[in-house]
């Protein structure tokens, strides 16, 4: 007991000796939860639309005057040549353009029924989609407008006086993007903390040569591999701790459920990538090795884990593969601790696939650290 209360504290005073690590610390949670959560979002606003008005209308105008209006687009162009709303197409200083044809205003009064014309810059996907669906919404907006003002004779107008739909949004009320992406950085963090840190840990000694005083004396390896998961378990937590306080202070984002099950979650999250970092040092001999093979784990496991886009988007092979992600599972669960308030019982099977990673991850670093290697 003695020795490994010795080389507990040898672990803290290295931790302590090191300004990168205690920078970081405070630094990481800081800097990714300021920037990232702006950053990545598909809430895409700043649109460059051109319109291309042919009809030359009340109606025509007052739409370009709406589109205009919307915090959604930027009007690079309202005028009558599709050739120069191509031409800004085709440079990429347009993402969209909005025909209006002639007669568009007549064929509105007489019959309720105009086309309109949607050409998108497909390059950007997302942009391309998303855009011409909010475009979608402000068109099929406009035409409930005029319907509700008499404008235009519309058959099932007395119907759709009566009906109305409401949606309510629960959990995300605002449907603010930076609500859904904060609770996936928290867990970005922890598995940074636990896997890049305890993956540099070992392989330094080996690198400095003091592994080898700890191969030969008569340490036995558990004691030594659990010294070197308390510390970077201790700073994981501390991490959450102050990505928690820079969510409540920067975004209001405050956990629906109960912190102690937050907590309970990311300190066994913590053990089972402390134990992932852990065991790639041991495979690792050097420490370019292992920075190589913990980046190329952890890009897997936060692009398929749920981090950026859904899993069930994602095709079935890829979801099966996610089985075998654990970052998958607590993003999953601390989104819905902290937007939906799940409990502890709501989310035990998470808790249990959890745990089985940290027990693997931990168990097979200690029988394949070799202290004769």
């Amino acid at each position: 007991m003695r020795t490994f209360l010795f080389l507990l504290e040898k672990e803290f005073k290295q931790i302590v000796r090191n300004r990168i690590i205690l920078a970081m610390i405070i630094a990481l949670p800081t800097i990714q939860l300021a920037i990232l959560p702006h950053a990545a979002t598909y809430e895409i606003r700043h649109i460059n639309l051109a319109v291309v008005d042919a009809d030359h209308s009340t109606l025509s105008a007052e739409l370009t005057a709406k589109l205009s209006a919307s915090r959604y687009f930027n009007l690079v162009l309202a005028g009558t040549s599709y050739e120069q709303a191509l031409e800004l197409l085709e440079d990429g200083k347009a993402h969209l353009i909005l025909e209006i044809p002639p007669h568009f205003e007549k064929s509105l009064r007489l019959t309720a029924k105009a086309g309109l014309m949607i050409a998108v810059d497909a390059v950007d996907g997302t942009m391309g989609s998303i855009g011409s669906s909010y475009l979608n919404q402000i068109l099929q907006s406009f035409a409930a407008d005029l319907i509700a003002r008499g404008d235009i004779a519309y058959p099932d107008a007395a119907l759709q006086a009566r009906v109305q739909v409401i949606p309510q949004y629960r959990y995300n009320t605002q449907l603010d993007y930076k609500t859904y992406m904060v609770p996936g950085i928290l867990v970005m963090l922890l598995t940074l903390v636990g896997g890049i840190l305890a993956a540099l840990n070992i392989v330094s000694e080996k690198e400095q040569g003091t592994l080898e005083q700890i191969n030969v004396s008569p340490v036995p390896k558990q004691s030594y591999l659990l010294a070197k998961v308390i510390p970077f378990w201790i700073i994981g937590l501390l991490t959450l701790a102050i990505g928690l306080v820079i969510a409540r202070f920067m975004y209001g984002i405050v956990p629906a459920g109960s912190l102690l099950t937050l907590y309970a979650f990311a300190a066994v999250y913590v053990v089972a990538f402390t134990g992932f970092g852990l065991l790639i040092s041991v495979a690792a001999k050097t420490q370019q090795q292992s920075m190589f093979i913990a980046f190329f784990f952890l890009l897997i496991f936060f692009l398929m884990g749920g981090l950026f886009t859904p899993i069930s988007s994602m095709p079935y092979w890829a979801q099966v593969i996610t089985w075998f992600n654990p970052t998958a599972y607590l993003i999953d669960v601390v989104r819905l601790i902290v937007m939906k308030g799940s409990g502890f019982a709501d989310l035990l099977p998470q808790f249990f696939c959890i745990l089985g990673f940290a027990v693997v991850f931990n168990v097979w670093a200690i029988f394949g650290y070799d202290k004769t290697a």
